[in-house]
Parts: structure tokens; C-alpha cells; sequence
């Protein structure tokens, strides 16, 4: 039985002996098909169509996912539940299932306690999925899927990576909300039999805690959390693999020696589905070569698309530019990155890749704003020559460089008028640079952040202390200190940045303020998180400033 036909009877065969694990514990194969059964009972009796799953435990979101699936009706997945992604959805969906708390703004449905069995396969040209683009060039869009689309991705998924990961247990540093996630954390292992680990990854160091005894891993990450890998070694992963992006050239050696291979990097998008891979291992090529029924053309420069994957069966142009090489192609950009700045038309790939030439940057994205007027914004990963001149002349002595670099690409006029220098690229919770999180980084509110570092427990942050933050206005003239309650709110913003935290803030123990942080000063924020709550401590070399624990309502 291939992948697909496996997925589409899923609740009508024989369930595994096990198929997955929940942290150290495994998940009875009769235990999740009971539960999905539960679920086809809930959402058959519910008189709505459409309903938005959003689950932190992925065996969990995958018994509602399939007793939806079966119940005859659509499944919404967004990528998070923010108050602007509840109001959206309340007005798209007729109920919410969850592992976490009920927001107010939509009805919620709950597992019911007696299972309907399921009495026939999926029908895979129902269209009964609708997932969401992460929003990395704009607002997230709705884009709905046939049942089709996805399980013949899995077929093309087994056809080329099966022999690489078998016997192996999958488990992810990325959102199964988001269609990377769904597909490789979720529909793979169901459809070929590997268990699968219900808990996410936050950090590599957990990684045994979640891999069973006596096997090997297959670990589901992104460009994102692969760019800041803690000194170890993992070499009981059997396979890594990554998508979002392509893997910056300076993470694949430090994936090498911590995993001892290459990731396996996958190209697609929300709309395409997966196009094709490559795995950087020395001498290996560097193209991308296309997934088994992904067919590819060049016309103009641009990639053009043909595959199951796809709405229909036409030829579908990408949003990338592209160049054959030796069977397979290299990406060389988007293909429609134009936008108007000062009344004049600005490429935004040209911008990119004049700044991407500079020796003082590593990395880099461009945010366009509107507030308080239509410029052009830089969230920037500067190389070690680039912080040399920030730490030794400043931060406008390097933004200024940069403007210089692109005198002969944009007008002076439209030249990038905000930087943000940063360590790493920020990301979300599924490990993507979104346009929203981009734009979070020109919050004036933000300190600046010079340096990140896992810890044993967590990681420290090294944050600049700029005169200029609006929270030393009035606290105090003439003697600025910044306030206990900005210590506080920062400590929650990053927690909830770093270690993807959903839960409802509940409160504050332990609070101690020591010393004033006063304007000028570069400081350490120390996290770790660990059942619900969040420790921190702002210090530098002569001690401590303030530290407490930060309690968040479990999912």
C-alpha cells in the first residue's frame, strides 16, 4: 500500500503497536485511533463546516485532524492564535479545537467521550484543508487544499528520502500549523509507520530526553534554529531536515559537526508544496534537484512549476528567479520584489543583493515600512567586520557604510533609512522570518540585542541599553534608570520569542531589584524555561541587577 492510500484509510486499518511517543512515554496505536474516533463523533455532530485546529501536542492534533478529515469537513490550521489571527478566524470558522485554553472570540468543540468508527476511506479530491503562507512577504493568506495534494507529497516524500530515515523516530523544531510541519512531522510518519514525537523540540539539548531508548532520530528543523546550534554532538540523528529557506553557508559546517552529515534541505513554499532538495555533504553538488513528480522550466529567468502539488495541472510560475546547472537549478532571488519609495520604484532583490556583497554583513532582510512614512527598513546580521566598526564607531557609522554601497542601485532619496543589527535573523514559533516579525524588531520600545548564547539551562542575551528608549523618558530627569516593570516586560517578550511560549502570563514570585540599569550600559539577560515558568536575571561582570520568575498558565 502506498503512503497515500495508507493515509486515506488511516482510521480504517489495523492501528501500529505504537505510534508515537509523548515525551519518554509510548502512545498506543489503539489509544490514537480511539481518539481520532472521538473526535469524528465531535465534529459529525457539530451542525458547522469549517473548523480551526490548533494544537501544542502533535499526536493529539493529528487524532482531531483525521476525525475531522472523516467526519466529511474542512480543517483550518493557523499558524498562530494571536488576537488578530482570532478575530480573522472567528469570522472564517465555525469552531475551534485545542490543547490550550478558549479564547473568547470563538466557540470551542470538545473531544467527545464515545468514538464513531470510521466506515470508509478519505476521499482525496475532497478539498477539506485550509492552511495559511507564514506571512514572510506579507499578511498570511488562506489557501485551501485537496486531500490529493497532500498524501501524493507524501508518496514523493518516501519515494526520496525513505531509504535515508527508516526505523527512525520524527520528531521537529517546527510547527505542525504551518504545511512543512503538517507534512513531515505529522502525515510522513502516519503514512509509513515511523512513531512519531508528540512534544517539540525547543532545544537541541533536549533532544535525548525526547528520543526513545535504542533509537535513532529524524529531527524536522528550519534554516532558523540550524544557524544557532550548540557546541554538541547529535549523531544518533539519523537525518535533519530543513526548509523555509536555504541554509546560510556558514551554518551547513556546524551541521556537520554537530550532526555529522549535512541537512537535507527541502525548496517549496505553502502554495507549490515541496519542488525539490539538496544535501550540502562535502563534494556533494550544491543545486537543488527536483522531488520525484516535479517537473521544472526555465523562461526569462524565472522558475516555472509543474506538479501534483499544484492546483491543476498547468504549468504554475514561481516567485523565483532560477539558472539551470548540471541537471538540476540554482535559486538567484525572487523574480517580483518591486516596490515605490519616494514616489520612485525600488528592487528590492537589487537592494538585497548589493547589501548581501558587503563584507560587513552576514545576512540580512528587507522590512518596507509605512510608519511614519514609506522608507525602506534593514534587519541585519552583521559579519565580524561589520560589528567591528559597530562596536568601535557605532551603530550609524555602520548603517552609514551601507547606505554608501548602494549609491549606484537606488536613489539617494530611497535609500534604507532604519537598520536593526542583530546576531541572528528573528524568527516565530515555526522558526520563519516573517514580515510581522521583521517589523516587530522597529518597535522603538526594543533594546537593541548584540549577542545570543544556549546555555545549559537556557540562554543569555547581551542587550545595549540605548539612551534613546522611550522607557528612561520621565524616570527620572536628570537621573535615568530604567524601570523595574520594562525589566520585567522584556524578560516576558524575549521568553516568549525564544522559547516559543503560548501560555497566559499568570503572575511574578521571587522578584528582586538589586542595582539600576542606567542609559549606556551593555547587560546580560538570562532565560531558562522549564514547566511553566520562566526564569531571569539581568546582570553584567559586577553582579547582578534584578532576576525573578515569571508564571505562565500551561496549554
Amino acid at each position: 500500500m502506498t503512503p497515500a492510500r495508507r493515509l486515506s484509510a488511516l482510521l480504517t486499518l489495523p492501528p501500529p503497536a505504537v505510534v508515537g511517543w509523548r515525551r519518554c512515554e509510548p502512545v498506543a496505536g489503539i489509544d490514537f485511533l480511539a481518539e481520532a474516533g472521538r473526535w469524528h463523533e465531535a465534529f459529525a455532530a457539530h451542525p458547522g463546516q469549517r473548523f480551526a485546529l490548533y494544537f501544542q501536542d502533535s499526536l493529539r492534533f493529528a487524532a482531531a485532524l483525521f476525525g475531522l478529515w472523516q467526519s466529511g469537513k474542512q480543517a483550518w490550521l493557523p499558524g498562530d492564535l494571536t488576537p488578530a489571527s482570532r478575530q480573522a478566524l472567528a469570522a472564517q470558522v465555525d469552531a475551534l479545537a485545542s490543547d490550550l485554553p478558549s479564547p473568547t472570540e470563538i466557540s470551542a468543540i470538545a473531544c467527545a467521550d464515545t468514538a464513531r468508527p470510521a466506515q470508509a476511506a478519505l476521499d482525496p479530491s475532497a478539498c477539506q484543508l485550509v492552511v495559511f503562507t507564514s506571512g514572510s512577504t506579507g499578511e498570511p493568506q488562506a489557501l485551501p487544499k485537496r486531500l490529493c495534494q497532500l498524501f501524493d507529497e507524501i508518496d514523493a516524500q518516501e519515494q526520496a528520502f525513505g531509504a535515508m530515515t527508516s526505523d527512525a523516530v520524527v520528531l521537529g523544531s517546527v510547527s505542525h500549523q504551518h504545511i512543512y510541519g503538517l507534512l513531515f512531522r505529522v502525515l510522513w510518519p502516519l503514512a509509513t509507520g515511523r512513531p512519531l514525537q508528540a512534544q517539540p523540540l525547543v532545544l537541541l539539548e533536549d533532544l535525548a530526553e525526547l528520543t526513545p531508548p535504542g533509537r535513532q532520530a529524524i529531527l524536522i528543523a528550519s534554516p532558523a534554529h540550524l544557524s544557532r546550534l550548540p557546541a554538541i554532538e547529535a549523531h544518533g540523528v539519523k537525518q535533519v531536515f530543513s526548509s523555509g529557506a536555504p541554509l546560510p553557508d556558514a551554518a551547513v559546517p556546524d551541521c556537520l559537526s554537530v550532526f555529522g552529515r549535512a541537512p537535507i534541505e527541502v525548496y517549496g513554499s505553502s502554495e507549490t508544496g515541496g519542488v525539490a532538495w539538496r544535501q550540502r555533504n562535502p563534494s556533494a553538488p550544491a543545486h537543488w534537484q527536483a522531488l520525484p513528480g516535479v517537473e521544472w522550466r526555465i523562461e526569462e529567468q524565472r522558475l516555472w512549476l509543474r506538479s501534483p502539488h499544484l492546483e491543476d495541472a498547468n504549468w504554475t510560475p514561481s516567485a523565483d528567479r532560477a539558472a539551470a546547472v548540471n541537471g538540476g537549478f540554482e535559486l538567484r532571488g525572487r523574480a517580483d520584489n518591486i516596490v515605490k519609495i519616494a514616489e520612485k520604484r525600488v528592487s528590492l532583490t537589487a537592494v538585497e543583493a548589493a547589501l548581501r556583497a558587503s563584507p560587513l554583513l552576514a545576512d540580512l532582510r528587507l522590512v518596507p515600512l509605512t510608519e511614519p512614512r514609506e522608507q525602506l527598513g534593514v534587519v541585519a546580521v552583521p559579519s565580524d567586520a561589520g560589528w567591528q566598526l559597530h562596536d568601535e564607531q557605532g551603530r550609524r557609522a555602520l548603517a552609514e557604510a551601507l547606505r554608501a554601497s548602494l549609491a549606484d542601485v537606488v536613489e539617494r532619496v530611497a535609500l534604507p533609512r532604519r537598520f536593526r543589527f542583530l546576531p541572528e535573523l528573528p524568527v516565530n514559533a515555526q522558526g520563519k522570518s516573517t514580515q510581522a516579525r521583521l517589523l516587530a524588531e522597529f518597535d522603538p520600545r526594543r533594546p537593541a540585542l548584540r549577542a545570543v548564547q544556549a546555555t545549559e539551562t537556557g540562554m543569555d542575551l547581551s542587550l545595549i541599553i540605548d539612551a534613546g528608549l522611550p522607557q528612561f523618558d520621565g524616570h527620572f530627569t536628570g537621573h535615568p534608570v530604567l524601570p523595574g516593570v520594562c525589566q520585567v516586560e522584556w524578560a516576558v517578550l524575549f521568553g516568549r520569542e525564544r522559547f516559543a511560549i503560548v501560555g497566559e502570563f499568570a503572575g511574578c514570585e521571587a522578584l528582586k531589584f538589586q542595582r539600576v540599569i542606567a542609559p549606556g550600559r551593555q547587560v546580560t539577560l538570562s532565560l531558562s524555561w522549564a514547566r511553566g515558568k520562566l526564569e531571569f536575571r539581568f546582570h553584567d561582570a559586577a553582579g547582578p541587577y534584578s532576576s525573578g520568575r515569571m508564571l505562565f498558565n500551561s496549554p
